[in-house]
């Protein structure tokens, strides 16, 4: 069974990721005859992190809200990269 704090660091893994391919996905929405891979794209990080939440429930509501508060730190964090690059 895993900890509080792998809890928090698979939000912070999921948020990591989640909102790094945010970036592949505005391009690819941007770029002519990319809007079929940009919604599948966008489909697949939404569903991921839906599975992964529902996931987290089943195991209690810590597990979940350590999972959301994961996901909540790693957004500034990979926005201030971005943004740095």
């Amino acid at each position: 069974m895993i900890n509080d704090a792998g809890y928090l660091a698979v939000g912070l893994l999921a948020g990591t990721l989640h909102f790094g391919l945010l970036r592949w996905n505005a391009a690819l929405y941007t770029r002519a005859g990319g809007i079929w891979m940009a919604a599948a794209l966008q489909a697949a990080r939404f569903g991921v992190l839906a599975g992964l939440f529902v996931i987290a429930a089943l195991h209690g509501a810590m597990p979940l809200l350590l999972s959301a508060l994961g996901l909540l730190i790693a957004r500034p964090i990979v926005i201030r990269r971005v943004m740095a690059s």
